[in-house]
């Protein structure tokens, strides 16, 4: 079961602790499933996390109506960095599978229909062979080691180095070359570009780096 309770700092106080079943998933894994609670994703009312080990999925965290849920994912997914949750495009919860078989990125965003029935639904497939012109020899197994949410970027593993893709305008940067496998925490920092004061009133623009 996945256990949840919400702390208000402006009271001081917890509140109450509300659980989910996890639901078993025979997939070959022997581990138990876990929280991954570094890639927390917040849209509207509810956080999101990965389920990572026995079960692949998300776990919502509804903090209005204080409840916990556990989301399948769209497609079958054997190896848990092959998935990132994220905000999708114009908003709403989505998922990033990165497809080792056919070197395939795709994006899913999560809707819901007049009925109140939630699906996903495929909004793009990005084919990271050609985009980062890889030799089929370079075709490794690829890993997501990060991913910066206020800048829709991630960072992947691949044979030729680590890279970083703007999911969005699909610019990538090699950031370096190294064969060791750790997850990534990218540091987006918002600051003032500059200010004045005129009339009494401060101007300021919000500059995102990563």
């Amino acid at each position: 079961r996945a256990l949840a309770c919400m702390y208000s700092s402006k009271t001081g106080l917890w509140g109450n602790l509300v659980s989910t079943p996890i639901p078993y998933q025979a997939n070959g894994y022997r581990i138990p499933t876990l929280v991954y609670t570094d890639d927390a994703v917040l849209d509207g009312d509810s956080l999101y996390w990965k389920l990572v080990g026995n079960l692949i999925g998300i776990l919502e965290f509804d903090l209005k109506k204080q409840t916990l849920a556990v989301i399948q994912v769209p497609v079958d997914i054997l190896e848990g960095n092959s998935l990132q949750v994220m905000r999708a495009e114009g908003g709403g919860l989505g998922l990033l599978f990165v497809s080792n078989s056919d070197y395939t990125a795709r994006l899913w965003k999560r809707k819901t229909n007049r009925h109140g029935v939630a699906s996903w639904e495929l909004a793009r497939s990005i084919d990271l062979g050609k985009l980062l012109s890889l030799e089929p020899e370079e075709k490794r197994p690829l890993m997501i080691l990060g991913y910066a949410e206020q800048n829709n970027a991630v960072f992947l593993w691949t044979v030729i180095g680590v890279l970083m893709i703007q999911l969005e305008s699909l610019k990538f940067k090699k950031l370096f070359k190294t064969m060791t496998f750790s997850h990534y925490h990218p540091f987006e920092s918002v600051y003032s570009a500059g200010a004045c004061i005129a009339g009494g009133h401060d101007r300021a623009e919000l500059m995102l780096n990563v």
